[in-house]
């Protein structure tokens, strides 16, 4: 008897409706149920899963989409796959479409890699594979001591651009900064379009952060070997805000590649060229303008101050409708509200994270299904096909 035909299941790691929506949609799609599982919190705060079917020689699938309560939903996840492993499942994969902690998968002074803790706990509670969508950093599947699938939601954000937006091919893919040329290059050949760069926003590459490697820290006034003496660095000058390409009446679909410093300190050069005099004569630079969040670099969106700030920049400058696009839609603390009250017409992400509550308080945010391309993930992996054709089209710049 093959084991690998033995039979699978697919289980929904939280109770709540929300975060079951996902899972209900690859079940669907798969032709199969949801298996039978108790998740629950006791009084004291404990997290209790209970399975309630044998699941003994099987391929067990656990889809866990992350809320708000982060930490709960990683408890949630790893007690599951131990109570699994104990049942004696044949594998047990784990399909988490937005990994928690991805953030934090590079030393920062006296830190630590959390990400490389989460993948070592996944491992020892027993998951032996991983499909997940769009890491923050590709990196991090050197993590994990097991394969890790990392899916891509670019094409159904290509898709979407294709499908919703009317005369799409009267468009400039923008990129943010020269940071995400690469990635906008990636959009603008696939979409058969043009190409242009915003240059001279702030700039906060990852040489320009703390990692740790200064240790201990420089103390004043000491003294140094003469011969150990350094150069002085030559201090960086921003140029100002330009942009670099023609996009002089063309629908603008701009390409952001920010990390979490450099959205604070975009946002503050944002907010400094919103008081700076507008230029008297001044072409209309868009009739629809798309921020979107590329997988590569930062496909989360968050915090969305430096988004309205933008906004409210380009509608400055002619452009009369504007959307914003990104994979993993957190939109938490006053997202929503911001987002209601800026110049932005649409954010558009996929359901990776369920967002009902945010989207009950601001109709502007709209959802782009990814259960199709999860499911199929599921059915070749229980199968033991291949998953290229999952990645067909996709760069390497994704």
């Amino acid at each position: 008897m093959n084991a690998a035909r033995s039979g699978y299941r697919v289980f929904s790691a939280n109770s709540t409706a929300a975060c079951t929506e996902l899972a209900k949609r690859i079940t669907e799609r798969l032709g199969a149920e949801l298996g039978k599982s108790v998740v629950y919190q006791e009084t004291n705060g404990e997290t209790r899963v209970e399975i309630k079917e044998s699941v003994r020689g099987q391929d067990i699938f656990i889809i866990q989409t992350i809320p708000r309560d982060v930490n709960t939903a990683v408890m949630e996840l790893l007690i599951m796959a131990y109570a699994l492993k104990t049942s004696c499942a044949r594998n047990i994969i784990g399909v988490i479409p937005y990994f928690p902690y991805s953030k934090q998968s590079k030393m920062r002074k006296r830190g630590s890699i959390v990400c490389k803790l989460l993948a070592s706990m996944l491992a020892k509670a027993g998951l032996t594979h991983i499909i997940t969508m769009d890491l923050h950093q590709k990196e991090i599947q050197g993590f994990f001591s097991f394969p890790v699938d990392n899916l891509r939601a670019s094409p159904f954000l290509l898709q979407y651009i294709q499908e919703e937006i009317p005369d799409y091919r009267n468009a400039v893919i923008v990129a943010k900064s020269p940071d995400a040329a690469k990635r906008a290059q990636s959009y603008a050949e696939r979409l058969r379009l043009g190409l242009a760069v915003i240059h001279g926003e702030a700039q906060c590459t990852e040489q320009d952060m703390d990692d740790g490697r200064h240790s201990p820290p420089m103390v004043k006034n000491a003294t140094v070997h003469p011969g150990l003496e350094l150069p002085l660095m030559m201090a960086k000058e921003k140029p100002p805000i330009t942009v670099v390409g023609d996009v002089g009446g063309r629908i603008a679909i701009i390409v952001m590649s920010t990390n979490t410093q450099q959205i604070q300190d975009t946002q503050r050069n944002l907010l400094k060229h919103l008081k700076e005099p507008q230029p008297t004569k001044q072409k209309k630079l868009a009739e629809l303008l798309i921020l979107a969040v590329p997988c590569c670099n930062d496909d989360i969106i968050d915090d969305v101050e430096s988004f309205v700030a933008a906004a409210e920049i380009l509608k400055e400058r002619g452009a009369y409708k504007i959307f914003v696009m990104a994979t993993h839609g957190l939109l938490s603390a006053d997202a929503p509200r911001l987002i209601e009250e800026s110049s932005i017409d649409e954010v558009v992400v996929t359901n990776t994270v369920p967002h009902e509550v945010q989207k009950l308080q601001c109709p502007k945010i709209k959802t782009v299904d990814i259960s199709l391309i999860l499911s199929e993930a599921i059915r070749r992996i229980h199968n033991g096909e291949s998953m290229a054709y999952l990645f067909r089209n996709i760069t390497v710049d994704d």
